[in-house]
């Protein structure tokens, strides 16, 4: 459960504004929610996921990778969701690295090539 073991190791702080941003995303999803530079959708070789996007106060950026799942009642998740796949931290004004996008592609692969979808609820 790569999302959770990212968000368990972050400050407490950026943990809790994560999920702010996720259950904003959930209470109004896109396009109604605009992400107020938070939420945004990726685009190129990440076109399909989402990243929430929380700068701490020690000149780290935190990245939560997210997939839209508006079909997740035929998926078995029950009705539309937002999945958490995984996190990653950087430090302020760098790049994650290629194989750190291939790795968030990677685990999106694994999740998609299962109906019904696991996920840990």
């Amino acid at each position: 459960m790569p999302a959770r073991d990212f968000l368990e190791s972050c400050p407490p702080n950026i943990q809790a504004q994560f999920l702010a941003v996720v259950k904003a995303v959930a209470d109004a999803p896109p396009p109604s929610f605009s992400g107020g530079g938070y939420w945004e959708a990726m685009h190129g070789d990440m076109g399909g996921f989402y990243e929430v996007r929380i700068d701490g106060k020690s000149r780290e950026h935190y990245r939560l990778f997210c997939i839209l799942e508006s079909k997740g009642a035929e998926l078995g998740l029950g009705g539309a969701a937002i999945v958490l796949i995984t996190g990653k931290q950087k430090p302020f004004r760098t790049k994650l690295s290629t194989a750190d996008y291939a790795s968030v592609k990677l685990l999106g692969s694994e999740y998609r090539s299962r109906t019904p979808r696991s996920v840990l609820r």
